[in-house]
This record gives C-alpha cells, sequence and structure tokens, in this order.
C-alpha cells in the first residue's frame, strides 16, 4: 500500500500535516501549567463540537470501545435493564458489552441496513411503567452498514412515553462529521473517537456526559477504576490525568478543534453531505446499491455498497490494495463478503473522493464486474462541479 494514497476507510481517516506535527511534540512535565493549558483548551473545544453548555467532557486514553465501557460503568449497576437496537456490528458490540458486564439488555432486532426504530422504542418505553429500563442504546451512524439514525427522534420518543430512562449515543463515525446536538436532543452521555471526525491517530476515547448522566454516578456499582470519570475530574480539578496522559494527542485534539471551529461547524457537516452525496450518485451510476434501505437513513460518513448476488466484496477491497495501493473498508458481520465500504470523512475534499471513486471503477472493472469506466467519476464531477462551485463562492 502507498503512504501518498488517501484512504477511504471508515476511520482511522487521514490526518492532516497540521495534525501530524501537533501530535509529534517534545515530552512536557504533564503535570505542568502547560499541560493543563492543552488540556482545557481541548476539552473547551470538544463540548463546542458536541454543542453542550451543561455537559462535561473526558477524555481517556483509548478509542470508541473504551468510550462505551465508561458510559456504562459510570451510571448503571449489574442487573440495571437497558433497551438498545441491533442493527449492525457497532450497535452488536455495545450490546455485548452491556451484557458481559451483567446488565439485563432488551433488543430490538433490526435488519442491517435499518435504523434504530423510534416508534418501537416508544412502543417499548411507554409499557414500561415500572421504569425499569434505566439506559436507551443508540448509534447515530452505524459504520458497519452505512446507516445514521434520527436522534432527535429516539428523544421524542422519550419524551412522548414521559420516561426517565437515559440517552446513550455512539457517535464514534457521526461527531465532528455531521451535526450533534447533545443538549438539544437531550443526549445524556455521548461517546465518540480520535480517529474519525478528528482526523487523529486513534488512542482518545472522548465522552461528554450530561448533569443527569453525572448524577448517577454516585449510585451506580459496576466496577470501574481506569474509566473512572470522578477520579478523571479530580485530575481536571488539578490541572492533570489520575495516570499518565497521552499530551501528543490532546494537543493534537486542542488544534483538531481549533481547525473544525476556524472551518465552522456547519460547513464541516455541509462538506461532508457534498462528499458523500458525490459517491451516492456514483454508485448510482454504476447500478449498484447502498447497504442503507432509504434515503433517509444514508450516512454522509461512510457508504456501505452492496454488490451483486454471489460475488464476493472482499475481492474489491483485497485487489484496491494490492493492484493500486488503496484501502477500502471490508463488510462486517451479518454483510461481510456482501458490502465494500467508501469512508468518506474526516480529512477530505472532492477531489481525493474523485481518486477513491475511479479506483473503484477500475478494480471492479479489474474484477469482471459489467462498470463502464469513468460512470462513477462523471456523475460525482458533475454533482461537485455545481455544489462545490457555490460552497466556495460562500466561503469566499
Amino acid at each position: 500500500m502507498s503512504t501518498q494514497n488517501p484512504i477511504f476507510i471508515p476511520g482511522p481517516t487521514n490526518i492532516p500535516e497540521v495534525l501530524r506535527k501537533a501530535v509529534d511534540m517534545p515530552t512536557i512535565d504533564h503535570r505542568s501549567p502547560l499541560f493543563g493549558k492543552i488540556l482545557h483548551s481541548a476539552l473547551e473545544g470538544v463540548k463546542k463540537v458536541l454543542k453542550t453548555a451543561e455537559g462535561e467532557v473526558f477524555v481517556f486514553p483509548s478509542t470508541g470501545t473504551g468510550g462505551w465501557e465508561t458510559a456504562i460503568t459510570n451510571v448503571l449497576s449489574a442487573g440495571d435493564k437497558v433497551l438498545a437496537t441491533r442493527n449492525g456490528m457497532f450497535s452488536h458490540r455495545w450490546i455485548d458489552m452491556c451484557q458481559r458486564h451483567g446488565l439485563d439488555v432488551q433488543v430490538v432486532t433490526q435488519e442491517w441496513g435499518e435504523g434504530v426504530p423510534a416508534d418501537r422504542f416508544e412502543e417499548i418505553l411507554t409499557a414500561d411503567t415500572a421504569y425499569e429500563i434505566k439506559v436507551v442504546l443508540a448509534t447515530h451512524n452505524e459504520t458497519a452498514t452505512g446507516v445514521r439514525s434520527d436522534i432527535a427522534a429516539v428523544r421524542r420518543a422519550l419524551d412522548n412515553a414521559r420516561h426517565p430512562a437515559l440517552l446513550f449515543v455512539d457517535g464514534v463515525s457521526s461527531i465532528a462529521c455531521y451535526d450533534f446536538r447533545m443538549d438539544e436532543w437531550g443526549v445524556d452521555v455521548a461517546v465518540t473517537g480520535s480517529q474519525k471526525g478528528f482526523m487523529l491517530p486513534p488512542g482518545l476515547a472522548i465522552v461528554g456526559f450530561s448533569p443527569k448522566a453525572l448524577a448517577a454516578v454516585e449510585s451506580a456499582t459496576l466496577p470501574r477504576t481506569f474509566f473512572d470519570i470522578r477520579d478523571m475530574a479530580k485530575g481536571y480539578a488539578a490541572n492533570g490525568f489520575p495516570y499518565t496522559p497521552p499530551v501528543g494527542l490532546l494537543n493534537g485534539l486542542k488544534v483538531a478543534t481549533d481547525m473544525l471551529l476556524e472551518e465552522g461547524l456547519e460547513n464541516v457537516f455541509a462538506r461532508h453531505h457534498r462528499i458523500a452525496e458525490g459517491v451516492r450518485r456514483a454508485v448510482s451510476a454504476w447500478s449498484l446499491r447502498l447497504c442503507a434501505a432509504r434515503p433517509e437513513l444514508y450516512s454522509d460518513s461512510v457508504s456501505a455498497i452492496r454488490t451483486p448476488d454471489g460475488f464476493d466484496a472482499n475481492k474489491i477491497v483485497a485487489h484496491a490494495l494490492t493492484a493500486y495501493g488503496v484501502a477500502f473498508g471490508t463488510g462486517l458481520g451479518d454483510v461481510a463478503g456482501k458490502v465494500f465500504r467508501i469512508g468518506h470523512l474526516g480529512s477530505l475534499t472532492d477531489v481525493m473522493a474523485l481518486s477513491g471513486i475511479a479506483t473503484a471503477e477500475m478494480v471492479m472493472a479489474d474484477l469482471g464486474l459489467p462498470i463502464a469506466l469513468g460512470s462513477g467519476v462523471a456523475a460525482a464531477q458533475d454533482y461537485y462541479r455545481h455544489s462545490a462551485g457555490s460552497a466556495l463562492k460562500k466561503a469566499a
């Protein structure tokens, strides 16, 4: 694989040079005032990306999976009941984690390609008159299937049912890519990581807690040590961590949030939508279809593209890597071998996306699929020419 080519996996994403330099910094004393400035600037930047004025942000040396564990161990006790949907690999893994921690998970199973069923959640929550359900889990963007769920609709389901359950949201491949409104949507715990929308290497679990979630921490009894937000809060108050922090990554997070806010969050979201729509136009030109069942579910950070029945989609990923030095995402779980994924999130431009679309065309043609070279590229070019041009004029 050539490191000169952009990658098109759904994360880790391409790292801008300025962020590579921000992470690659000399060792400093992590108990010094300089570290405190890096830390608190990063935390405040994340709060702005989450659009929360009320919540508190905690950053751990980990990944999104550690963020999931932070959420459940700080708020829940063994035997607590959780409501969740299994509609992809990452919702499945969060459910599995809850079950391993001794939680009672009520699972609503969906076809992989569908979103979180807010209407079904509302029925279940309304029927739970004893308020046994303590938490509702929702995956905002299911990375395995390229499906975006409506978190505002899940909040309405809770409100309509007049249910006090907390709302936990996996935003690993959505936050910093498209609109996330922690306060407005009543999200109690939001989980993300450094390696996707924040354009950094893997290594940080980023978790936002609402006041309601913070209040639940003292009564929760699941074991936690490394991920105890109480210890982390004490460290923050003293401008430090309860253990050795990943200083370079935190400095990168500070710079990444500065970059996102300088571009303007609405512009960031518009850029992701524009690039994603160009990929979708290409998929349509190839006479292929997405795993996501309907347009309102289409993800702006990753497209999972179904290949014809009987064709092993893993061949596309393998051939792209060996023949052209380009990385696409494989199918996972129930859609393994049935889809390949184009990640279009983080540090990406229209021009970079066109190179990925062109490579996918060459690969599929090499493998004998009936793809006309240039068809998807032309469809994306036509869209980008008009949408990107207008965006640049607005920016100017």
